[in-house]
């Protein structure tokens, strides 16, 4: 089995051949800091973190880098809106993007490099370009010469002279050709600005992303990535820049993540349905949100709603539900009970786990092979007898799986009230249905986080459990 990607640069799926045997150099674009990141800007974190882990799961040490910018015209904003330093609303924005994301499952990148950390290598690159041509100064403002870069528009898949005619191009009289996009900007009266061969100014947008992948990365990378909304300008113009400077492919595989829809609407300010990651882990669990993200293929879009987050909880339940009650069954196991057979299901699960996150990282496909996990899981543990052997292989198994998923199945965090009371209702349907293996795996799974259940004629009553 190999991994296969779609190259969002061919339009096909493509044998993953990294450049060096075992490593993998990988580079996503980071957020603007200016605010909390919404939940479309959660959806790249998750769903390349998930990409990281399960290169890391197959073998492969992957040196992962994903970028802030912490200076740009809508930081610049935000600080004089708030009558504070640019420096000081990036690093709070930027420690609430950690905070969010650590909170949904994210590992930090191995290099977090930012814009204002990076200026001289920004203006060395900038010269660089401006001595082989493809550069020039106007009026402090400096351009990139579109046109000269013979194959621009190749990511995007328009021609040049298509994109002349669209309105997505902005005409400025400073520039040779309405195409041409600025590396530097000149200062402006009260901003932000740092010297240059051109004046007092700052980096343009694409040019940032550019030198921190040749900075930390080199001049050709594995894997570049972000969301579908950054293929083009962006992504375009850093292929272009890189190119034209290097004279070699910037990026082998470029991955894009779809987009998220709220209540089947797409999430817009102009909607009011814009919302922030920062507030939806306040109102949910963020495994659960973790969960709901990976459950559909991350190139394609995804409907955000209270109902399908909760359909989410419930799935993820179950799932957490067959796990206890395997460990459950482990306390008290005799180590008897076929084994070969089951030994043999569990490595099929696994072998179908990898098959389906090799088909370009289909976490959606994976995460059914989770369920049938679980399927095959609650048939063992029903058994009156069973084997050591099994329920380890199938511990172990969620344990894998959840590892590439970010999720901790076995690790609970400290149940809300709210929770305990849905629990315990399941545990009550259950009992109703006379299914009393599940009953039993929801009472285990209370107590191991300290909850107490006592059954009364008047109902089920709770306590936590006093811990020393």
């Amino acid at each position: 089995m190999a991994i296969q990607i779609f190259n969002s640069l061919t339009m096909k799926k493509e044998l993953f051949m990294p450049m060096e045997e075992g490593k993998v150099k990988m580079y996503v674009c980071g957020p603007t800091v200016y605010n909390y990141i919404h939940i479309g800007n959660a959806r790249p974190p998750i769903v390349y973190d998930m990409v990281r882990r399960y290169l890391e799961y197959r073998g492969y040490e992957v040196l992962f880098v994903s970028n802030f910018t912490d200076v740009d015209d809508k930081i610049i904003r935000a600080a004089h809106e708030l009558g504070e330093d640019v420096f000081d609303v990036a690093n709070r924005f930027i420690e609430a993007y950690h905070e969010d994301t650590c909170a949904l499952g994210v590992k930090p990148a191995d290099i977090h490099p930012r814009v204002t950390e990076t200026i001289t290598d920004i203006v060395q690159f900038i010269k660089a370009l401006e001595e082989k041509e493809y550069a020039y100064e106007s009026g402090g403002d400096v351009y990139f010469r579109t046109r000269k870069f013979k194959d621009y528009g190749k990511l995007s898949s328009q021609s040049i002279d298509d994109l002349r005619s669209g309105s997505r191009i902005e005409v400025d009289e400073r520039k040779e050709d309405a195409l041409d996009f600025v590396l530097w900007k000149a200062a402006k009266e009260g901003e932000i600005s740092w010297d240059s061969p051109w004046g007092n100014g700052r980096p343009g947008w694409h040019i940032e992303c550019s030198a921190m992948v040749k900075k930390y990365l080199g001049d050709t990378i594995d894997i570049h990535a972000g969301g579908q909304d950054l293929a083009f300008p962006h992504h375009e113009n850093e292929i272009a820049q890189s190119e034209a400077l290097t004279d070699k492919q910037m990026a082998n595989y470029w991955m894009h993540n779809g987009f998220i829809n709220i209540d089947n609407e797409k999430m817009s300010k102009s909607l009011g349905n814009f919302v922030l990651a920062h507030d939806i882990i306040r109102q949910h669990s963020p495994e659960v949100v973790r969960f709901f993200m990976l459950t559909a293929h991350y190139r394609s879009p995804i409907n955000f709603s209270s109902e399908l987050l909760q359909g989410a909880e419930n799935g993820l339940e179950r799932i957490k539900t067959a796990l206890s009650l395997m460990k459950h069954r482990l306390e008290d196991c005799a180590d008897y009970g076929e084994k070969e057979d089951w030994i043999y299901t569990i490595a099929q699960l696994r072998n179908r786990f990898i098959a389906e996150m090799d088909d370009d990282f289909n976490s959606a496909n994976g995460i059914s092979v989770l369920f049938d996990v679980a399927k095959e899981a609650n048939r063992y543990g029903q058994k009156p007898q069973t084997s050591k052997a099994v329920l380890e292989a199938f511990i172990h198994l969620f344990d894998e799986i959840g590892g590439v998923l970010g999720l901790q199945l076995h690790q609970e965090q400290e149940l809300l009230d709210e929770e305990i009371d849905t629990l315990i209702e399941k545990r009550n349907t259950a009992r109703a249905e006379r299914n009393f293996q599940e009953a039993d795996a929801i009472r285990d799974q209370l107590k191991e986080q300290g909850i107490l259940l006592e059954d009364t004629p008047q109902g089920v009553r709770w306590k936590r459990e006093s811990r020393s």
